[in-house]
């Protein structure tokens, strides 16, 4: 089974336990690591049967994945954010978004539909130091360094959300192809539900293998980031985690984005 997750410290300390033996499985796993957008592209085509995604690009590809209830990642208090050198309008600004597909741009666009262009998401911070673009919509581990590079943050998008929803936000997930055997796909989700929980019990064992992702970040960083975005929600996504989900693509079909798809979540049936 290949299984595919982001080359980031959040999305590796989840799956420490399942790819490094920590947790018995019953079946092979070839662990795959590339960018999301990378990922939200190749669910396309149905390319892995279990994928990191951004919760915008399951709507495109719903009909060939299903949710897991485990591996979400939520922001609650946080979030992408939009950031520049100087404060700008961005009504007026080109954006750099890390892809079309990511709820990150999605978001954007429902806020304010700014004139974007698409860009590897470690190049973005970057991109805009050397004024390349005027302003940077930034995931993962660049929420929390922006301001070292002399940035400042223009937009939240979590402040956005909350305002509007009163809901966390749901920002990635994780999705298993409908074509395999129910009982596998059961099996893969108990196996991830103990690999989180496993990360969770030996935290500082599963920081050590994150570390490799953690691009530069400081260890009392790379720790925050981690735990803000492998908590509660991660292990098993509640209700309001899939009434916020609901919502946006609600919010999406209303401004003529995408069409909302049925939302299927994969449960724990044990």
């Amino acid at each position: 089974m290949r299984v595919a997750h982001t080359p980031d410290a959040d999305d590796a300390f989840m799956f420490y336990a399942m790819t490094n033996g920590k947790i018995p499985v019953s079946f092979e796993i070839e662990n795959v690591v590339e960018d999301i957008e990378s990922l939200n592209r190749k669910a396309f085509m149905s390319e892995y049967e279990v994928t990191a995604l951004s919760v915008h690009a399951y709507a495109y590809v719903a009909d060939r994945y299903r949710l897991l209830s485990a591996g979400a990642s939520v922001g609650d208090g946080y979030g992408p954010v939009v950031v520049s050198k100087e404060d700008v309008s961005l009504k007026n600004a080109t954006v750099a978004v890390p892809g079309k597909l990511t709820t990150a741009c999605l978001l954007l666009k429902l806020a304010i539909d700014a004139k974007t262009v698409e860009m590897r998401f470690d190049r973005i911070l970057d991109a805009v130091k050397k004024d390349e673009v005027q302003a940077g919509l930034l995931i993962h581990e660049a929420q929390l360094s922006y301001e070292d590079h002399g940035l400042k943050k223009v937009l939240d998008l979590y402040e956005w959300w909350h305002s509007k929803t009163r809901l966390p936000l749901p920002l990635g997930v994780n999705a298993i192809r409908r074509d395999l055997n129910l009982e596998l796909q059961r099996e893969f989700l108990r196996a991830m539900k103990r690999s989180i929980k496993y990360a969770l019990e030996n935290p500082e064992e599963a920081l050590n293998y994150a570390q490799r992702y953690a691009r530069g970040m400081s260890r009392e960083r790379l720790k925050k980031f981690v735990l803000m975005y492998v908590n509660d929600y991660t292990l098993e996504m509640p209700e309001k985690v899939l009434k916020a989900i609901d919502l946006l693509f609600e919010m999406a079909e209303e401004r003529g984005i995408v069409k909302k798809p049925p939302l299927d979540v994969l449960r724990d049936v044990d």
